[in-house]
């Protein structure tokens, strides 16, 4: 249970891609500020009072979906920091099926569509963000996965709790 803490729904990477992004995770962020494995949020803060209902839609949809193609694109610029960006049409419209479902409960930044990626480096400089971008750049290539699931979890500040998964088993 969440108690009162915002709830968060992220898309689970296949495994050999979660412990890659998460080694250029613990590589490049900054250490005090790395309290999470890799991860691509779908959903940044969903009231806690509608917990149930969300559990209840992410089992409809992990029943019904295989797991859900996806595409590394490269590396993305955040300014501040940088990202593995990705591109997943069908994760895009579980999105925008979630958030159709919780219309008018969404924060505005859970209300725009989502840029998915995995944060890899985030609030450093832009010079040492530029940096990075210029080594890690070319050599991060695209290539196809699979999300496998999805999950949520309670925002208390620091480390999230994780509360459950969904596997994709359509």
């Amino acid at each position: 249970m969440s108690g009162d803490a915002p709830l968060i729904l992220t898309a689970d990477l296949p495994q050999d891609m979660q412990s890659w992004a998460t080694g250029l995770r613990d590589q490049y962020f900054p250490p005090e500020r790395n309290h999470l494995k890799a991860h691509v949020t779908l959903f940044h803060a969903l009231p806690p009072s509608c917990e149930r209902e969300i559990q209840d839609a992410l089992a409809a949809i992990a029943a019904r979906s295989a797991p859900v193609p996806g595409r590394l694109e490269g590396l993305m610029s955040l300014g501040r920091g940088n990202a593995l960006k990705l591109a997943s049409p069908a994760m895009v419209e579980i999105w925008e099926d979630l958030a159709d479902r919780f219309h008018g409960l969404l924060t505005p930044q859970d209300g725009h569509k989502p840029r998915l990626h995995v944060t890899i480096q985030n609030k450093v400089s832009p010079r040492e963000a530029k940096e990075l971008n210029a080594i890690l750049a070319p050599q991060i290539m695209g290539r196809e996965f699979r999300f496998r699931g999805l999950s949520m979890h309670a925002y208390r500040g620091g480390p999230w709790d994780h509360l459950k998964s969904w596997s994709f088993r359509g």
